[in-house]
């Protein structure tokens, strides 16, 4: 096989009706005021639209989803039984691609079938016997209706992975495999993911054919419209700064990570108790529950929730206006797909991270992935509480006092190490940065 990269040419600006689309499609794009299309689909609409394998590279908040569902729309033949299949790493990604789907298609007469975990087999297989054209899903569950006999993959004529990055990242790549190789029919294939690295690509070698790659991610995992900055933070002062921050901001939609189900869960109890208008969403919750917090997020009855990043994946609400990561992920890559739920489809947004003085290091990895440096911030809604009393030193000899494992640890030890100087700026100033000297 052989892997053709789509030349950086520039593509001549214009609207949905230059790419190829079918009337009734643009009709859908033009009530939902789409008018305008991202890089993403500009590049991808037209090949996919041929039935050429793709494989493509954006950044988060770019409008991924409609560069495969418009073509996939497109594409089907209306009353045929499954002809599209497309793959989510999380169930709310597979809520709002399903949404997504059904309002492009409003005027298109395909059918869709909704299936992941946490809801009865029954009640989802009633959607397989309505014979839908299109089935979205997660691998577990779609592997689940298979080895019952429920789910046949035979004529399959288009096959999606959706977020495939995040998929291999929680280790869905056997899952994927297995499905890949249950579809026998000549088909389309379509990989859509915000990175691309080698282990993409070999299980693009594997399953597609002459796939043309596609990369408008511009070498950036970030968009512009995210005003990006940290702040210093004790831990004992996370809780009131976070509070400080939401009523000096007012946020019209405000999304804040936690690395743990455990933290969200009180981190939520104490916002609530402080008079916050918030909810938790975190895989410790019924599908149900965390079908309902969604859509009170999006009509916008909660103005804070508290996610872990399990749900990061399908938090596509456009009027979340700040991401705040309350702890800072883990791996440097969580924080990319976090604050990518702001500044969607070009609109503006901030990202305020919280580090700890321990935490230099972890901040050091997040700006080496995006190469970008966050800017350091002093507002008035930092909170630095007094810190727990010690207790007394001995009068003694400073040479002969015993080094104690408690000793403490000068705030902000970690990050002046790093040559970190916070500047004393708002966010009202857009984040105004005071240039730094490199590590």
């Amino acid at each position: 096989m052989t892997q053709t990269r789509d030349a950086p040419t520039p593509v001549a600006a214009g609207g949905f009706e230059e790419l190829g689309l079918e009337p009734r499609l643009l009709a859908a794009l033009a009530r939902l005021e789409f008018h305008t299309p991202t890089e993403i689909q500009r590049r991808m609409i037209p090949p996919a639209l041929a039935g050429r394998d793709c494989l493509g590279q954006a950044r988060t908040g770019t409008g991924k989803t409609a560069a495969f569902a418009l073509p996939m729309l497109q594409r089907l033949e209306p009353g045929r039984a499954l002809q599209a299949l497309v793959l989510t790493p999380t169930r709310e990604l597979a809520v709002q691609v399903d949404s997504h789907v059904r309002q492009l298609g409003a005027k298109h007469p395909a059918k869709t079938a909704l299936l992941y975990g946490g809801q009865r087999i029954a009640q989802q297989a009633r959607q397989l016997e309505r014979s839908p054209e299109i089935v979205i899903g997660t691998p577990g569950r779609i592997q689940d209706y298979m080895r019952r006999k429920m789910l046949d993959l035979s004529g399959i004529k288009l096959v999606v992975l959706d977020e495939v990055d995040r998929m291999l990242d929680i280790g869905f790549r056997d899952d994927i495999r297995r499905i890949l190789r249950t579809v026998k029919s000549k088909h389309q294939t379509i990989f859509v993911s915000a990175t691309i690295d080698g282990e993409i690509r070999a299980l693009a070698k594997t399953f597609m054919h002459d796939p043309l790659e596609l990369d408008v991610s511009q070498d950036k995992l970030t968009v512009e419209e995210v005003h990006q900055g940290y702040v210093t933070v004790s831990p004992h002062d996370k809780v009131a700064t976070l509070r400080g921050l939401i009523k000096h901001e007012s946020p019209e939609l405000m999304i804040v990570f936690t690395n743990t189900r455990h933290a969200a869960r009180r981190l939520a109890e104490k916002l609530k108790r402080a008079g916050v208008n918030c909810k938790e969403i975190h895989g410790n919750l019924m599908q149900s529950r965390r079908d309902r917090v969604m859509r009170a997020f999006r009509k916008a009855h909660i103005q804070v929730l508290v996610a872990t990043d399990l749900a990061s994946r399908g938090l596509d609400v456009m009027q979340v206006s700040h991401i705040i990561n309350y702890d800072v992920p883990e791996d440097p890559s969580g924080y990319v797909h976090r604050i990518g739920r702001t500044a969607r489809m070009g609109q503006t947004g901030w990202a305020i991270t919280f580090v700890c003085p321990d935490e230099g290091n972890l901040l050091t990895e997040i700006e080496k992935l995006i190469n970008q440096e966050l800017t350091p911030i002093e507002a008035p809604w930092v909170m630095k509480l007094p810190a727990p009393p010690s207790e007394p030193e001995p009068a003694e000899p400073e040479d002969a006092r015993p080094k104690r494992l408690g000793e403490p640890v000068q705030r902000d030890q970690e990050l002046e190490t790093r040559g970190v100087r916070p500047v004393p700026r708002t966010l009202g100033s857009r984040f105004r940065t005071k240039r730094r000297s490199r590590r």
